[in-house]
């Protein structure tokens, strides 16, 4: 079956311009303060497809120009048993991950495939340009496992102390190389050896927060709640590295709100990050947009300590305009932490209470919850939808697995040229 692609236009968050996509842009080329831009699709309805694979279903409110194979959409179900034991009511719990039971079967575990399916059917297939995908582990996997399986070139970067996250159940196919920064680095390092092979024109960066189909996709979490319950959340949770799918989610209410048919945006965010790891929460808590002074040697060492390694970055889209800071202004939501034996603890419950495992990060957004409903802040009766970003590991590996070794090792130190022309080498471009 023939995709079209889906129509829309870009906007500067902060100043509103629209502007046509000239295919990648990352921002309003007209410049102007830090912003990110949002899509406007020309279908103010939202409509799923079910005539569409996996994810695609939600093509109506995705900036793609295709569809890519082996694709899966998060699940949404009512909770059953963990709102018993936190005493709530209406507590919906979406899951991106591997639990073929009850439909999810993301084979990375990881709702970072949301992103990966996205942003790759926003390149055009005839795309010259090798993608720079940066990450602190979830999404590398996610992204290497995408583009081997649709034959998209790409280069991961990825701190090597990372490398443990890139599992596979089987060898991925050439297409894909991986540059790691050397031990004691973290994502911020490998962000910035991404930024340096994208230097180079062979090269483009995928954006991250900046890139609308990333955020897009990583907002079907919520769409996945509203077919399923019927209506926009009073409270959503989840933890957070960059916040990206905060703001995605934020976004997509929006959307569903202008839509009309179910219910008013009355949505409040709640994050939570992984202590020590935790720039954005104590920037939030000081009431600050900017982000609060973190050294680079004491960001890399809380990054080391912390159980949900992808929840640290030192680069966060949190005070762009349209960034997490705006988002829960706006929308009147707060920031929590957990430590690493809260996680543990939150573990075990949601595996005893839901019957399937959760990752570390997405056991941070199940004590955010916990802590929530201890000190009154949602009610027992309000709607409420607990993102749970990753999980059925154990599940998924059950029958052995394959481990992706770095195929470079650069210091984010190096030339620019140098960065890139030895990964131009691995292309033999």
């Amino acid at each position: 079956m023939k995709f079209t692609p889906t129509k829309y236009i870009l906007e500067n968050v902060a100043t509103g311009r629209v502007f046509e996509d000239s295919g990648w842009d990352l921002q309003d080329p007209q410049g102007g303060e830090p912003s990110l831009v949002r899509a406007r699709y020309e279908s103010h309805l939202f409509s799923p497809d079910g005539s569409l694979d996996g994810i695609y279903r939600y093509a109506c409110w995705m900036p793609i120009k295709r569809v890519l194979k082996h694709s899966c959409a998060p699940v949404t179900y009512k909770s059953s048993g963990l709102d018993k034991f936190l005493g709530l009511e209406n507590l919906y719990i979406t899951f991106s991950g591997w639990n073929p039971k009850i439909g999810a079967k993301m084979r990375t575990c990881s709702f970072k495939e949301t992103e990966a399916y996205s942003v790759l059917a926003r390149m055009a297939s005839d795309e010259k340009r090798i993608l720079v995908v940066q990450s602190a582990g979830n999404t590398a996997r996610a992204f290497a496992q995408v583009c081997s399986d649709n034959r998209i070139p790409v280069v991961i970067c990825i701190p090597e102390d990372n490398l443990h996250d890139l599992w596979f159940r089987r060898r991925l196919h050439k297409c894909v190389k991986v540059v790691a920064a050397p031990h004691g680095c973290d994502y911020y390092d490998a962000i910035a050896v991404g930024e340096k092979i994208a230097s180079d024109p062979a090269f483009m960066l995928e954006g991250g927060a900046k890139n609308v189909a990333r955020r897009d996709g990583m907002g079907t979490t919520l769409l996945s709640f509203v077919e399923k319950a019927g209506r926009i959340p009073d409270a959503y949770f989840q933890a957070v590295g960059s916040g990206t799918g905060a703001i995605a989610a934020w976004e997509n209410a929006n959307r569903l709100a202008a839509d009309g048919r179910f219910g008013k945006n009355n949505m409040r965010v709640y994050v939570a990050q992984n202590e020590p790891f935790t720039l954005m929460y104590d920037s939030w808590k000081a009431g600050s947009r900017a982000l609060v002074d973190l050294p680079a040697e004491e960001g890399r060492h809380r990054s080391e300590i912390i159980l949900a390694s992808v929840l640290s970055n030192r680069k966060p889209p949190y005070s762009i305009a349209g960034g997490l800071y705006d988002t829960l202004k706006a929308s009147g939501g707060d920031f929590y932490t957990a430590n690493n034996n809260e996680i543990l603890y939150w573990m075990l419950q949601f595996r005893n209470r839901e019957g399937f495992d959760l990752l570390p990060a997405a056991c941070v957004a199940v004590a955010a919850l916990a802590k929530a409903v201890k000190e009154g802040a949602v009610q027992k009766d309000e709607c409420i939808m607990l993102n749970c970003t990753g999980g059925g590991i154990l599940a998924a590996l059950g029958k052995g697995y394959v481990h992706k070794e770095a195929d470079l090792v650069l210091s984010p130190d190096l030339p620019a040229e140098k960065i890139a022309a030895a990964v131009r080498n691995l292309f033999k471009i």
